[in-house]
C-alpha cells in the first residue's frame, strides 16, 4: 500500500467505518439484489465480496446459498463484519492484488468498491485472475451526474463554494467510464467476453431524517468529499451545507428526504 491514493483513502476507512452503517448502507444496501442478479449469485456457489464493508453483499449472497469470502483493506471494516455476520469468512487485503490463486472462485462482486481504488483496472484484471473458467464479475459504480440527482447537488455546491484546488492525491476518475461501451472495453481489456457485459442503470431514492445529513455524511463519514471539506475555510463550509441543504429541499417526501440517486449496474464472464 505505498501510493498515495490508496494511503490517502485506507486512512479515510479505518477513520469512519464506524460511521458507514449509520450513514451510506442505507443507500449502497439497495443496489445489492440487482449487483447479485446481474453476477447470476446462486446456491453452492463461491463467492468473492471485494470490498465488502460491512459485510452486506457477502450476507445478502449467503442467503442465497453462496459461499461467500469478504475482503476489504480497512481493518476496522473487516472488524465491524465479522461481529456483524460471525459465520461469514472476512479478512483484510488488497483489491489490486488478491491474495488467492488462480481460478479460485465462482464469481467475484464489487458493491461501489473499485472508485476508492488507485488502479480500478487492476482490479478487474485481478477478479478475471482469481475467477475460474466462465465465472462472473459484477460490480456497482455510481452514474455520471447527468444521470445521477444525489450527485449532482453535492457536486453543485461544492463547486459553486469551495476551493478545488487543495492538496489531495490524485485518484481515479470519479464516475469511473462516461459510457457503457468504455466499461465493455475496459472488461475485455482485463480478460472478460465483451459480449458477455450486461449494463443497467438502477435508480432508488435515499431517505434521508432532515436536510443537513446530507452535508454531514459528506464530511464526517465519507472519505474522498470529506477530505476536500477538511480544507475549506469555516465560511467555506457554511456557504456549501446552506447550497446542499437548499438543494434537498425540493425532495421532501413526508418527514424526510427521498433523494434520487443512480449506478451502474455491470457484470461480465471471464473468456
Amino acid at each position: 500500500m505505498n501510493d498515495a491514493f490508496t494511503e490517502f483513502e485506507h486512512a479515510g476507512w479505518e477513520r469512519v467505518a464506524n460511521k458507514y452503517d449509520s450513514t451510506w448502507s442505507s443507500s449502497t444496501r439497495q443496489f445489492i439484489p440487482r449487483l447479485l442478479d446481474a453476477a447470476k449469485v446462486s446456491g453452492k456457489m463461491s463467492i468473492l465480496d471485494v470490498g465488502c464493508g460491512p459485510g452486506y453483499v457477502s450476507a445478502a449472497a449467503a442467503e442465497r446459498g453462496a459461499i461467500p469470502i469478504g475482503l476489504d483493506f480497512s481493518e476496522e471494516m473487516i472488524a465491524i463484519a465479522k461481529k456483524k455476520f460471525p459465520r461469514i469468512e472476512f479478512r483484510q487485503g488488497d483489491a489490486q492484488n488478491l491474495p488467492f490463486p488462480d481460478a479460485s472462485f465462482d464469481r467475484v462482486v464489487a458493491n461501489f468498491a473499485l472508485l476508492h481504488l488507485a488502479n480500478p483496472a487492476r482490479a478487474c484484471a485481478e477478479a478475471a485472475r482469481v475467477l475460474k473458467s466462465g465465472g462472473r464479475f459484477g460490480f456497482t459504480t455510481w452514474a455520471k451526474i447527468s444521470e445521477n440527482p444525489f450527485v449532482k447537488l453535492v457536486d453543485d455546491a461544492i463547486r459553486a463554494h469551495a476551493n478545488l484546488d487543495v492538496d489531495l492525491p490524485p485518484g481515479p476518475p470519479h464516475y469511473l467510464f462516461e459510457s457503457e461501451e468504455e466499461f465493455r472495453n475496459a472488461l475485455a481489456r482485463a480478460g472478460f467476453d465483451r459480449a458477455s457485459m450486461t449494463f443497467q442503470v438502477h435508480r432508488i431514492e435515499w431517505n434521508v431524517p432532515t436536510a443537513r445529513f446530507v452535508f454531514d455524511a459528506e464530511l464526517n463519514a465519507g472519505v474522498r468529499t470529506a477530505g476536500l471539506l477538511a480544507r475549506q475555510t469555516p465560511e467555506v463550509l457554511r456557504k456549501v451545507q446552506t447550497a446542499i441543504e437548499k438543494a434537498v429541499q425540493p425532495y421532501a417526501k413526508g418527514d424526510e428526504f427521498a433523494i434520487p440517486k443512480a449506478a451502474y449496474v455491470v457484470a461480465a464472464s471471464k473468456m
